[in-house]
């Protein structure tokens, strides 16, 4: 938690003035006791009236300054916390950003997510009320014993013994409850995840009739997440009514021994009502500070878990070579195995292909045989384990994450498009794409009759996630944005699922007659979507079974020739 507080820097003045603001308001209100007791002593005790109206007219002072100081703390403790909450989140996206896709695994979306909303937002208000009342609730509190020890030393001692035992009460509640908050927050973390899980795959639940046992996993981790937070609620509550007895035990003996001394002259009315008020101070100020601490608590596990998220290192190191010298081979898979973290085999075990510069090549296989695994060596979302991938003769690893990237153009499995206009999504590509070059790109990958068919063209609005498209228009959509940025290496990871086989093969066909064609992997399902490619990669299982061109492998390949059977027995040459 401490080292999130280097957010707070820029606005040192905030978190000076804020609490000087409070002490100040804290400082009037110490006073007022004593203008009672004043009142009553000399105004009424004695008879003045004149001396009654002049400390009404001083405790009406005394009210409105310290308004004015509270409202001027509290707007820069608002400052401040809303300032550090935007650092924090800024830094924490940064740090997810730069993470790989082995370290987001690791870590789970739905973990990240309830560390970026609900855990900043509880440091926030942590470090709100921790500048505004921090200082001046303990500032309060011994400022009243002392101004009571001004009036009674004897009778303020009540005061010191009542403040050792809420202090104790305090801090012994405060160790045993941190560690519980961030139980409950990593609790909180699996429930998002069973909620995130949910909502995605909802159509499928209803599909299987599994709403009933979708419904019981949920009451269940649910119960167990409240139980805890009942159960912590429970001990921490008792702060309140704990602090409340000694303070009410402490009131009952000052106002007991006070009579005893007013009877002997050793004390004025107007001095045991002061030391009363004085206790009544005490007892807002440690209740406001008992509900500050109980905050601040479930700030510094929040904080905890926020801070162990920024110190998240990724486990992939940038390289430092960023420019490319073209050699012989454009792509060198040498004797490549990769493994998920966590797992037991290898996704991809031995695979060895050379690719030449505008090559097009296939990667086919059964559901889960390591194509999509392949294809993200390449732009290095994740390291092999054994071997190398080589571009331009260099390891992936010595490049630079950014040039490398630059330099490939991917449609991922599921297409994203993101709230925008189509212009807007497909710079993404390109950030200073022309329109030129934007529908040079959208008639290369079929989607200009989209966009033709829209009343504001590129300017058309496209809803959260492309909703407002349908499949296969979100495909040809992102890859248009791929093929903007005019990339040397084109990945198309089953991205013409949902395309007909005639717009697929024209697709095919324009990427092919390109000016200097990328280097393109086509991943997909479709014996007829990779026949035409200049060599195939089969993958059964993690391991290769064959690589060749398609009449090649219907020789050679089982594993082929029973994909290419199955599938052309059912629709037919194309």
């Amino acid at each position: 938690m401490k080292k999130l507080l280097v957010y707070l820097k820029e606005y040192k003045k905030e978190t000076i003035l804020g609490p000087l603001f409070k002490l100040l308001e804290a400082s009037f209100e110490l006073f007022v006791p004593l203008v009672i007791a004043s009142m009553i002593d000399r105004g009424i005790g004695g008879g003045d009236r004149q001396h009654i109206i002049n400390m009404c007219l001083v405790l009406i002072l005394l009210c409105f300054v310290g308004f004015g100081c509270a409202v001027t703390a509290q707007f820069f403790a608002a400052r401040a916390a809303a300032g550090f909450a935007k650092k924090v989140k800024r830094a924490l996206f940064d740090t997810i950003q730069k993470l790989s896709y082995s370290d987001i695994d690791r870590v789970g979306t739905s973990a990240m997510i309830t560390r970026m909303t609900s855990d900043i937002n509880q440091v926030q208000q942590g470090v709100n009320l921790t500048i505004r009342l921090l200082l001046r609730s303990p500032f309060v509190v011994f400022g009243a014993m002392v101004m009571a020890f001004t009036i009674n030393s004897r009778l303020a001692l009540i005061f010191l013994v009542t403040i050792i035992l809420l202090f104790l009460v305090v801090g012994l509640i405060m160790r045993w409850s941190i560690p519980r908050y961030g139980q409950i927050q990593a609790g909180l973390d699996a429930l998002l995840s069973l909620t995130r899980e949910n909502h995605t795959g909802v159509r499928v639940i209803r599909a299987f009739s599994l709403e009933h046992d979708e419904k019981e996993n949920f009451s269940k981790k649910n119960n167990a997440l409240k139980e805890l937070q009942v159960f912590v609620g429970n001990i921490t509550a008792l702060m309140n009514p704990v602090t409340y007895a000694i303070l009410n035990l402490a009131v009952a003996f000052l106002i007991y021994r006070g009579a005893i001394l007013v009877d002997t002259g050793e004390l004025t009315r107007g001095q045991i009502v002061a030391l009363y008020n004085y206790m009544a101070q005490i007892l807002v100020e440690l209740i406001k500070f008992a509900n500050l601490i109980l905050t601040v608590t479930r700030a510094i596990a929040s904080g905890n878990r926020v801070e162990e998220m920024l110190e998240l290192k990724t486990s992939m190191e940038d390289g430092t070579v960023s420019e490319f010298q073209p050699s012989e081979y454009h792509i060198e898979f040498d004797d490549v195995s990769m493994r998920y973290e966590r797992d037991a085999e290898d996704s991809l075990e031995d695979l060895s292909i050379r690719i030449k510069r505008g090559e097009r090549i296939g990667v086919i296989g059964g559901t889960g045989s390591g194509k999509t695994t392949l294809i993200n060596l390449i732009p290095r979302f994740y390291d092999v384990r054994k071997g190398a991938v080589l571009i331009d003769g260099r390891n992936v690893k010595e490049y630079k994450l950014d040039a490398l990237r630059e330099r490939i153009g991917i449609v991922p499995q599921k297409a994203v498009l993101f709230h925008g206009t189509i212009r807007d999504n497909l710079k993404w590509g390109k950030n200073d794409a022309t329109d030129e070059e934007i529908n040079e790109a959208l008639t290369i990958a079929q989607a200009k009759e989209i966009v033709d068919g829209k009343s504001k063209g590129l300017d058309e609005e496209v809803a959260q996630g492309g909703k407002n498209f349908s499949g296969g228009q979100k495909q040809r959509l992102t890859i248009a944005r791929a093929l903007v940025r005019k990339p040397e290496i084109l990945i198309l990871d089953d991205s013409a699922s949902a395309l007909d086989f005639l717009t697929d093969k024209k697709l095919r066909e324009a990427i092919a007659a390109m000016d200097n064609p990328p280097t393109t992997f086509i991943v997909s399902q479709r014996a007829s979507s990779v026949l035409s490619c200049d060599r195939i990669i089969v993958l059964d299982d993690g391991k290769v079974a064959g690589i060749g061109t398609s009449d090649e492998l219907l020789i050679k390949c089982d594993t082929y020739r029973e994909i290419y059977d199955s599938q052309y027995k059912k629709e037919g040459a194309v």
